[in-house]
């Protein structure tokens, strides 16, 4: 799984905040809430969030101006949006409705993470090279996405008793259920759902080996892993596409496999600063401190780590 799956949590806590704390401005007495006692404005609405939940607006400071300064460089079309949702709903297959619930989010609100994080995306790689041959030899390597079930047993000899039972009839998923060790993907019938090519690596070499050697529909004997016994089928298989119609993809993969932490921190403070920021509200001041100060590298070149939510896309499957 992308690695947004599990930095979105850091958008969690800040997905209603941003809205508010754009609207409220001090000085704002647009009234929120009447009572016989008295109103309730914007104003004070905002001052009583800073108090209570002062690093959530820092990080709802963040993305608005993260967003509205990158947004003058670089485009993020509805498409690409749209894609990474996509994405995230393949991979997350029934369990979507579920992960947006655990983090206090609805598609829309994630779907502004989502753009802001394509953002960051491109201006980190900005300047990142890639040759032709590192193109074609990334290609030539490349697997396509597959749809992926498993059913996870303790000894062969009750995998072979699984594998048995689907041969005669039996349900894939019901067994899972009955069977599968593996509390991830039990209860979802045993799908683990779209893994890409990334993904393939995360998984432990015999599983990943097993992937390869499938093909749609096909169920594998009992493949032996430090966790068990698996039994794997292949549910769906997208094709893969020329290397002409990829070559795009390819390119901003190989560059985002070149950025670290430290290369993320440095692009945003660079947006930051050519961006002349001033912040207005004392309260907030210190909100940038990290990304435009961030603290030196301890002795032996270990990088620092990067700025919440600035991290680099990586794969996280298993």
């Amino acid at each position: 799984m992308k690695k947004w799956i599990i930095s979105v949590s850091l958008a969690a806590g800040v997905a209603g905040l941003a809205g508010c704390s754009g609207d409220g401005a001090e000085g704002n007495s647009d009234v929120v809430a009447t009572t016989k006692a008295g109103d309730v404005t914007k104003e004070e609405l905002y001052k009583s969030m800073k108090q209570k939940f002062t690093p959530q607006m820092e990080q709802a400071l963040q993305e608005l101006v993260y967003t509205k300064v990158l947004e003058e460089k670089y485009d993020v079309s509805e498409e690409e949006v749209e894609e990474k949702l996509n994405e995230a709903k393949d991979q997350l297959g029934p369990q979507f409705d579920m992960f947006l619930q655990q983090y206090n989010l609805d598609e829309k609100s994630f779907k502004e993470y989502l753009k802001l994080q394509l953002l960051q995306e491109k201006a980190t790689i900005s300047d990142v090279k890639v040759t032709e041959e590192e193109v074609k030899e990334y290609y030539e390597t490349w697997k396509p996405d597959i749809q992926v079930r498993h059913i996870l047993v303790d000894d062969e000899k009750t995998a072979k008793e699984v594998k048995q039972k689907l041969a005669d009839g039996g349900k894939f998923e019901e067994l899972a259920k009955e069977y599968s060790k593996d509390p991830g993907s039990a209860e979802n019938g045993g799908s683990l759902g779209w893994v890409d090519n990334a993904g393939r690596q995360n998984f432990v070499p015999e599983f990943s080996k097993a992937l390869d050697t499938l093909e749609k529909g096909n169920v594998s004997e009992p493949v032996k892993t430090e966790y068990g016994y698996h039994i794997i089928e292949v549910t769906d298989k997208k094709e893969k596409k020329s290397l002409d119609e990829m070559k795009k993809e390819i390119e901003t993969e190989l560059k985002l496999s070149k950025v670290d932490p430290q290369k993320i921190q440095e692009a945003m403070k660079a947006e930051i600063e050519k961006a002349d920021l001033n912040i207005k509200d004392e309260d907030l001041k210190k909100a940038f401190d990290q990304v435009l100060n961030p603290p030196a590298a301890p002795e032996g070149g270990e990088t620092p780590a990067a700025p919440e939510g600035d991290e680099a896309p990586a794969a996280d499957q298993e």
